[in-house]
């Protein structure tokens, strides 16, 4: 069975991508290889009318806690789809599935491989989508002695820094998924329109959380920037990035975070790892053999 998952061109990593083979290989580990017969399609919002293009080469396709969204149409289903769940309601939804299949993002199962036992470094901690993870935010968070969690980091260093912030501000929603699995509250926001808010509500319904995101500036690479060595550039980046440390600052302090209760995140735990032990089952009495 192959692992299929998004991966950002040019030898960048997203940390939603790569908990994929973080956690699947912990999990189910004896169930991976590469055989393209049957492709597992797990963490992510893969599900669009992309995704049979991409695994041209499986004749089954297992969906395991993946969401809807991007593409230009919706996934047709075929016989060559198992789903055993869906990111949320909104994903079950589009693709006409019985509601039971709608439990909530395969990455909630990292309550299985990481506690967060670390101790506190940080009261507030920023994580940027991994498109928008400019060097400025960085420093805005320096300045403010905030965290700066870069999505683009391996998954190790991220897992880490979450776990020793207090509150998580995020435009990542992983970092927000995780965030919430090892009972760290959270704080959406955006800084652009390319941010698909689908996702984000389809998840928030999973775990009984309303999506009601802070938003504030966007900051751009300066590298993109042809007047980069001009006085009146840096004027401006620093200028920007003491708007955005007040923007962020009035987030940390006058924006309750988010948390799911105990009882439904353990519960949806639970559930999550049913459907992958019936999974297992269902691979080890041949019923995806071609």
């Amino acid at each position: 069975m192959k692992l299929c998952y998004y991966k950002v061109p040019r030898g960048s990593n997203n940390f939603g991508d790569e908990l994929n083979p973080w956690i699947w290989n912990q999990l189910i580990p004896d169930l991976i290889d590469d055989d393209n017969s049957l492709a597992f399609v797990g963490i992510g919002t893969l599900l669009n009318d992309q995704l049979h293009s991409r695994t041209r080469w499986a004749h089954h396709r297992v969906i395991f806690g993946t969401g809807a969204g991007y593409g230009k149409e919706v996934l047709k289903l075929d016989d060559s789809y198992k789903v055993y769940c869906v990111r949320g309601p909104l994903s079950a939804q589009v693709l006409g599935l019985e509601d039971n299949l709608a439990v909530t993002d395969g990455a909630a199962l990292i309550r299985q491989l990481v506690t967060s036992s670390y101790e506190k470094e940080y009261q507030f901690s920023y994580m940027p989508h991994y498109e928008l993870a400019v060097p400025g935010w960085k420093t805005v968070c320096q300045k403010l002695g905030f965290g700066y969690i870069d999505a683009r980091s391996n998954v190790e260093d991220v897992l880490s820094l979450i776990s020793r912030t207090d509150v998580l501000i995020t435009e990542a929603m992983h970092g927000a998924i995780v965030a919430d699995a090892l009972r760290v509250p959270w704080i959406p926001v955006v800084t652009n329109s390319m941010i698909l808010s689908f996702k984000w509500q389809d998840w928030c319904a999973s775990i009984g959380v309303d999506y009601n995101p802070c938003y504030i500036s966007r900051l751009y690479d300066p590298k993109q920037r042809l007047d980069l060595l001009t006085p009146i550039r840096k004027i401006r980046d620093k200028y920007r990035q003491e708007q955005a440390a007040i923007a962020l600052r009035k987030v940390a302090t006058s924006q309750s975070p988010c948390l799911s209760q105990d009882s439904r995140i353990e519960s949806l735990t639970e559930q999550l790892q049913e459907r992958l032990n019936i999974f297992r089952a269902d691979f080890q009495n041949g019923l995806f053999r071609s």
